[in-house]
C-alpha cells in the first residue's frame, strides 16, 4: 500500500470546494465523542457537517447509549461557527457479530478490525447517498492506533457503491489527536479504554491485569 499525504489531499479539496465558492455537505461517522471533537472543529469551518453515530460493534446497549449520549452533549457544548447536525444509525450488534464470524480470535488491528471498519463506513457511504451528502468521512483516522490509509482504501471502495465521494483524512495530523484529548478534558467528555467491541473489551481488561502484576512485582 502506497503511503499517502492524506491531510495534503484533505487540504487540497477544501481549497479547491473554497475556490469555487462551495460550502459541501459532508457526513462524518462518529466512533465517540472523544474522537470526533477535533474532528468537528476542524471540519465545521469548511462543511455543512453533520454527525453520523453508527457502531454496532459496541458490545452492549448500557456502553452504547453511554457514548450516543456524550456525542450529542459535546455537539450542544461546543462553540461552532455553524450549526453541527446529529444523525443516529441503527444499534444492532448482531450484524457486527454475523460479519466477524471465524475472526473473533484475532488480535486488535487485524482482519477482525477491517471489516468491522467495512460494515461502519459501508453505512455511512448508504447514508452519506440517501441524505444527498457530498462527501462522507470518519474520525476513526484521529487514532494512533488506526491506520488512516487502510480506513481511506475502504472509504474509498464503499463510495463507488453509493457514487459519492469519501474524504481523505488523517485527523491525528496537525496534533489533532492531541487536540482531541484536551477538548475532552475540557468537557469532561467520558473516555472509553477500549474501541467498543467485546473482543477489544477482552484485550483492555487483559492489558490492566498485567499491568497490575509488573506493578505488584
Amino acid at each position: 500500500m502506497i503511503k499517502r499525504n492524506l491531510q495534503k489531499e484533505l487540504e487540497d479539496i477544501i481549497k479547491k470546494e473554497e475556490a469555487l465558492g462551495h460550502r459541501p455537505r459532508l457526513l462524518l461517522h462518529a466512533c465517540c465523542g472523544p474522537c470526533s471533537s477535533y474532528c468537528m472543529e476542524y471540519l465545521e469551518k469548511y462543511f455543512d457537517l453533520t454527525v453520523f453515530f453508527y457502531n454496532p460493534n459496541i458490545d452492549d446497549n448500557i456502553e452504547y447509549r453511554h457514548r450516543v449520549e456524550e456525542a450529542k452533549r459535546l455537539i450542544e457544548e461546543m462553540n461552532f461557527e455553524n450549526e453541527v447536525r446529529f444523525i443516529e444509525g441503527d444499534y444492532d450488534p448482531n450484524i457486527f457479530y454475523s460479519r466477524i464470524k471465524g475472526y473473533e480470535n484475532e488480535k486488535e488491528g487485524g482482519k477482525r478490525c477491517d471489516i468491522c471498519f467495512e460494515l461502519r463506513l459501508h453505512e455511512a457511504a448508504k447514508a452519506a447517498a440517501d441524505y444527498g451528502f457530498d462527501y462522507f468521512t470518519t474520525s476513526l483516522t484521529i487514532s494512533p492506533m488506526k491506520n488512516a490509509n487502510k480506513l481511506c482504501e475502504i472509504g474509498e471502495e464503499v463510495a463507488k457503491e453509493y457514487n459519492v465521494r469519501y474524504l481523505p483524512s488523517d485527523f491525528k495530523k496537525k496534533n489533532g489527536y492531541k487536540r482531541s484529548v484536551d477538548l475532552s478534558k475540557e468537557h469532561n467528555l467520558y473516555r472509553q479504554d477500549y474501541c467498543g467491541c467485546s473482543f477489544s473489551k477482552r484485550e483492555s481488561i487483559e492489558r490492566a491485569k498485567g499491568r497490575e502484576i509488573l506493578f505488584d512485582d
